[in-house]
């Protein structure tokens, strides 16, 4: 089928802007972290007292808001471009649907550009449900590095998928284990920060409180581990109508099974009083590195039927 070259350059460029909008959010996140105080800050002026009047009524004291910091400036600033960053790249995804008329993510460019997608679109959630916006930057950091790859290195033109590909797993499959292992990226990037955190050294004290990444770290892991159990079954049954099995022990079959076995042993770490805090947050972030390593080793290094070595 044809492709749409305008809708296409369009996709490229909003992609270019969302990656270069994400790097100005990090930079405004870390300044946040780096400038932010560990304790509250002061009021501006102080609550005044209340009193009776002549006329025996009570006048209650006047209630003022907190002074906003510089730094807490900075953050708010740099999840203003956060979100703007996330509409370009959800943009970015469906101009690329459009131009080539399929799934926007049949290949490595594509299935990274879905995956970080929903790393932030978790994030975004998060920060608001948390008070660990000031941790932006470590989740960008990362992502701005992901997109860079994917946009230079791996980066394909927008044509039709091989055969092979030509199937409504497609979207099945590949969307759900991408928007997992996107998901995935937050509470792996937590349980680091929570590590670092409770190792008690000074230069960690402006991060979070430790229960707080504890917290994000498992909530997020918790709603991601069934899409990556769904999108681990839905490959299953692709691959016994494409390749006559279900299960052959391609290398990403076979890591990919290893993360979920060590996913599923953090939960019930993280259930068991016993392996809850950094015994817990090692095994996540053991899990989280075998997802990094599934995605980029796997896919680009070795050699298998899932194996994108030659970036298309």
């Amino acid at each position: 089928m044809p492709v749409n070259a305008t809708l296409a350059t369009y996709s490229d460029w909003t992609y270019g802007a969302a990656v270069a909008i994400y790097f100005f959010a990090a930079v405004l996140y870390l300044c946040e972290a780096a400038f932010a105080r560990p304790e509250k800050a002061k009021e501006r002026e102080l609550v005044a007292a209340g009193g009776t009047q002549a006329d025996g009524t009570w006048t209650p004291g006047r209630v003022t808001k907190p002074e906003r910091s510089r730094a807490e400036r900075l953050g708010r600033m740099g999840l203003a471009l956060n979100v703007l960053g996330a509409v370009l790249h959800f943009a970015s995804l469906v101009l690329r649907g459009f131009a080539t008329e399929r799934a926007p993510w049949g290949n490595m460019y594509e299935y990274g550009s879905l995956l970080t997608l929903a790393g932030v679109v978790t994030w975004l959630v998060l920060a608001r449900k948390f008070p660990v916006r000031r941790l932006g930057g470590f989740v960008l950091v990362p992502i701005v590095i992901l997109m860079f790859l994917g946009g230079t290195v791996l980066y394909a033109d927008a044509a039709p998928v091989t055969p092979p590909l030509q199937s409504y797993w497609l979207v099945v499959h590949v969307s759900v284990i991408s928007i997992s292992s996107g998901v995935l990226l937050v509470p792996g990037v937590a349980s680091v920060l929570y590590l670092l955190k409770s190792s008690g050294r000074a230069r960690f004290r402006k991060l979070p409180d430790a229960d707080v990444l504890d917290r994000l770290a498992y909530r997020s892991t918790v709603f991601a581990f069934p899409l990556f159990t769904i999108g681990i079954i839905c490959g299953a049954i692709w691959a016994e109508s494409a390749w006559g099995r279900f299960w052959g022990w391609d290398p990403k079959e076979t890591v990919a099974f290893v993360s979920w076995v060590v996913y599923a042993g953090y939960l019930h770490a993280r259930a068991t009083a016993g392996w809850r805090g950094r015994p817990a947050a090692w095994i996540n972030s053991f899990a989280f590195a075998l997802t990094v390593f599934n995605l980029f080793f796997i896919n680009l290094v070795t050699t298998g039927l899932h194996s994108y070595a030659g970036v298309s």
